[in-house]
Order: C-alpha cells, then sequence, then structure tokens
C-alpha cells in the first residue's frame, strides 16, 4: 500500500545551518538560500506500514547481538513518537547509533584511544506501535574528545534518526542524559536555543527502571508544532 504525505518543513527550534562555535558550520553551512524544488512521487511515498517487511525485524536490543555482554552501564530507554496534537505517529522507524561506554564508535575515522568492545557495535533499529511507543535497550555511552576547540569534549549522546511514511521525511536528533555538565558547554547542543534544549534531554524514569538489571530513561520525540523536538537539518558527530 502506498501512502502519500506532504513532506515536513523545518519547524521553529531547529538548529541554524550556520553556528560559529560549532566550527565545521562554516565551512558546510549555504551561502545562499535554499532553493525549494517542487515534491515528486519519490519524495512523497514510502512502504505505508510495512518497514519491517521492507528492513527486516526490529534490533530493539543493542546489548545482545553478540556473543557477549557489553561493557558498560545498561539503560532502557522508551518513549513515544507523537504529532503536533499530541496524538501517536505508528510505524515510525527510530535508527539508532551511538558511541561504546568508552566513547568509541565502530567507525573508521574515530581513532582516539578509548578501547572497541567486541560485544557492542552500537547501531540498533525499533518501529513505533499503534500507540506510537518504542523501546530499546542499550549501554549508557561515554563523552568522547573533538577537534571543534581547545580541550573538546561532547556529552554522552544517542544519535536518533526517524523515518516516517515517505522516504523524505527522515529526522535525525540527538538524545542527551539529564545532569551531564558537558550540555552546558557543547556547541552542538548549544546550537539549539533555550527552551528547546531541554527537550533533547531525557528524562531518567524509575517506572522504566528494571530491578537490578538496566536503569531506564523517557524521551518523547514530537515531530512538530509548539512541543517539537529539535532535530537536525544534517547529521552531526
Amino acid at each position: 500500500m502506498i501512502e502519500v504525505r506532504p513532506y515536513a518543513r523545518d519547524d521553529a527550534g531547529a538548529p541554524p545551518s550556520l553556528f560559529p562555535d560549532y566550527r565545521s558550520t562554516v565551512l558546510r553551512a549555504p551561502a545562499l538560500p535554499p532553493v525549494r524544488a517542487p515534491q515528486t512521487l519519490t519524495e512523497t511515498t514510502g512502504p505505508g506500514g510495512s518497514w519491517e517487511r521492507l528492513m527486516g525485524p526490529a534490533l530493539a536490543d543493542l546489548t545482545s547481538q553478540h556473543s557477549g555482554t557489553p561493557i558498560g552501564q545498561r539503560i532502557v530507554v522508551s518513549g513515544r513518537v507523537l504529532d503536533e496534537a499530541g496524538r501517536p505517529v505508528p510505524d515510525t522507524v527510530v535508527e539508532i547509533w551511538q558511541a561504546n561506554a568508552a566513547g568509541r564508535y565502530v567507525h573508521v575515522r574515530d581513532q582516539w584511544d578509548a578501547p572497541l568492545d567486541p560485544n557492542f557495535t552500537g547501531a540498533g533499529r525499533v518501529v513505533t506501535d499503534a500507540e506510537g511507543r518504542y523501546r530499546f535497550v542499550t549501554v549508557r555511552p561515554g563523552a568522547y574528545p573533538w577537534g571543534n576547540h581547545n580541550n573538546a569534549w561532547r556529552p554522552a549522546h544517542i544519535h536518533l534518526s526517524l523515518l516516517g511514511p515517505a522516504f523524505a521525511t527522515r529526522l535525525v536528533t540527538q538524545l542527551y542524559f539529564p545532569d551531564d555538565p558537558l550540555i552546558e558547554i557543547d556547541p552542538i547542543a548549544n546550537a539549539v536555543p533555550m527552551p528547546y534544549r531541554q527537550r533533547l534531554v531525557s528524562r531518567f524514569d524509575i517506572a522504566t527502571t528494571m530491578p537490578n538489571w538496566a536503569l531506564g530513561y523517557l524521551f518523547d520525540i514530537v515531530l512538530k508544532g509548539r512541543a517539537q523536538t529539535p532535530f537536525e537539518e544534517d547529521h552531526h558527530d
């Protein structure tokens, strides 16, 4: 079944293309206003709720993908994907990628000397249910240095990529953790103005926490409107 939806444009709260403190935006931000291209069938159609048939089963437990248990604090992240009226958005793909507990990505360009974990790849995928709910298990990622400025460190974060009913409705955001002091001095996080920045911070939740097993965090994602979650225009580090 093919479902046609209008392409969602940027809303208030999205980080700007040019944010000088985040130095790579100076080189890649467009110098001229964007040109609006007419939408075609490719941009407005998608599988229409058949993501698992297209992509395979969900990869909701990032801690059980290998023969052993990964190192680090095990956590459960859950929440809902909602529209501007607070209604659930079902059949939304939520892709997950993150660093391991030491702050290291499984990527050829990540060469800092934190250890790789042979039992943790840092990638997963879930699909929201009829109530817009998602849930995945992982380990809390570590902070890591990056070359934006002297002694720069990225806060612990998880990248989330949402793919809706049309192929061009992909949105990317970052989930942060409460009480992380690095958020206040991180140029990427601070590219999002207040109060929107607080919408990127998950909430510890004792009801989601699993006794003797994993801490729980809640992170609802609002696609647009007054309570919209800030999304990235491009992939960030």
